[in-house]
């Protein structure tokens, strides 16, 4: 309750906060599950409170970031979520959802359709996407795994995306950088993605 409140109250900012830039104001968005939201670490130490911070550390006060992540959550939720974001009138979207999806074995088929979905909707509202691909544990089987990965890449290529082939890229399987649970970033962890990601936020 306390993160929805968060993320409520995030929300509002993006939507009723002027912002006095030289530069137009740049919306950003992330929808994603509990490795965006932050599940573990405090809600400043989720990289993309990071990112921000790192943005203000170079004094770029034009672009604004909304972590709209939910712990838990699957892709059948991406296109729901961001109707309720667009009033906001986000200019990126940073779809970072499908993890959920592969680990509960759930439909390849599905997911493909809900992230297709999410990403539709953002075109018509001329919202520019940067999709995060996932990797699921290899115990899963090389078939599940590849039709997992092939889901990202292919909506990559549908669309001309611009691609994080991997969101945990220099994370994942590294004790140092994860929690107790070998799944979640920690604080140095989302540290690491933020720094990974911020290009892909910085490139025109």
């Amino acid at each position: 309750m306390k993160r929805f409140f968060l993320i409520c109250a995030s929300f509002l900012f993006l939507l009723f906060t002027p912002l006095f830039s030289a530069e137009a104001p740049v919306r950003i968005v992330f929808l994603g599950d509990s490795l965006t939201a932050g599940l573990g670490v405090e809600p400043q130490e989720a990289y993309p409170s990071v990112i921000q911070e790192m943005l203000n550390e170079k004094q770029i006060s034009h672009i604004i970031l909304t972590n709209g992540s939910i712990s838990g959550s699957t892709s059948a939720s991406a296109a729901s979520r961001l109707k309720w974001f667009l009033r906001a009138k986000p200019d990126i979207l940073v779809l970072a959802l499908g993890a959920n999806d592969g680990l509960r074995g759930l439909s390849m088929d599905e997911m493909y359709k809900n992230l297709d979905n999410a990403i539709v909707l953002a075109r018509q509202n001329h919202i520019r996407v940067i999709l995060a691909g996932m990797e699921i544990p290899p115990n899963y089987g090389p078939d599940y795994s590849n039709a997992f990965r092939e889901v990202f890449k292919s909506l990559a290529r549908k669309y001309d995306l611009e691609f994080i082939p991997f969101l945990l890229e220099g994370v994942a399987g590294n004790p140092s950088l994860n929690q107790a649970d070998g799944i979640h970033p920690n604080a140095k962890g989302h540290r690491v993605i933020a720094a990974h990601i911020l290009p892909f936020i910085l490139e025109k």
